[in-house]
């Protein structure tokens, strides 16, 4: 299955890696690193020699209790370094946004894909990515970033989370958002506990029966650091494993602060899929 992401066209049915660059003083993980242009510029280059395919810029941290950012000042952020990447570098831009201003004005500069953890859930949000006319993923989230993690319950968290995506997509289609442009993310983490989220990566599978390439983001996640007991920046080999599983189980794309080391897992499975067939 091949996608196209304005203008570089990507064969969906191997596995692709998406480096993650937060250009916030708050994210979970690296927050604070890279928040000027010149040292997002310089992180988005080495994570491209090491292999990424996207390069997922974000200006609005969603981790759980993180504060709110106003529309100018996630423009501010997002729209020099996408402007700088697009100039400068060989990539697929991914925006993590769910401002339809940011979606407008990100793909006016180069962006290749709308990463929209709300589910083109605010107002506006499916209209901007359908006059984007560029791919957009489809997030599931059970509420808010800052209220998701407070008592999330599902009947069964792999079909709940497929008539999500499935309701989703429809508003996303009837706004204009052309079927071959959707990719979807079940959220890991997103209103989810342990539990669910292994359950999630157990039957992930059977999210294929939706049609679109999936999009996986585990990387250093607190699911990880409630198995390991590792802090955030020692669950390398947990978030390579989370990954190894995600790229077996078909992922289309995994999304991961530790590019080189999961480039060379992903190249494993892919070697040995290619030696099965």
């Amino acid at each position: 299955m091949e996608m196209n992401f304005a203008g570089r066209v990507l064969d969906m049915s191997r596995c692709h890696v998406m480096g993650i660059l937060n250009v916030t003083p708050d994210s979970f993980s690296d927050g604070g690193r890279f928040n000027s242009p010149e040292a997002a510029l310089a992180r988005a280059r080495q994570m491209i020699d090491d292999g990424a395919t996207f390069i997922d810029v974000g200006g609005e941290s969603t981790r759980p209790g993180a504060a709110p950012v106003s529309l100018q000042e996630e423009l501010d952020r997002v729209c020099p370094v996408v402007e700088a990447i697009s100039r400068e570098l060989d990539t697929v831009i991914s925006v993590d946004t769910s401002s339809p201003e940011v979606m407008t004005e990100s793909a006016k500069l180069g962006a290749g894909l709308i990463n929209d953890v709300r589910a083109l859930q605010r107002e506006g949000a499916p209209e901007a990515a359908a006059d984007a006319d560029i791919p957009v993923c489809i997030m599931h989230i059970q509420g808010e970033p800052d209220t998701m993690q407070d008592r999330p319950s599902y009947r069964n968290v792999r079909r709940d989370v497929s008539s999500f995506l499935t309701e989703r997509m429809r508003v996303a289609e009837a706004a204009g958002v052309r079927p071959e442009n959707i990719v979807l993310d079940p959220g890991f983490g997103f209103g989810k506990t342990l539990e669910h989220n292994l359950q999630l990566l157990a039957s992930m599978e059977q999210l294929h029966i939706l049609g679109h390439p999936l999009l996986i983001g585990i990387s250093r996640k607190s699911m990880l650091g409630q198995i390991t007991g590792r802090e955030v920046n020692e669950r390398l080999p947990a978030s390579l494993a989370a990954a190894t599983i995600a790229a077996m189980k078909g992922a289309g794309i995994v999304r991961v602060h530790d590019v080189r080391e999961t480039v060379d897992a992903i190249r494993v499975v892919a070697a040995m899929k290619e030696a099965v067939l």
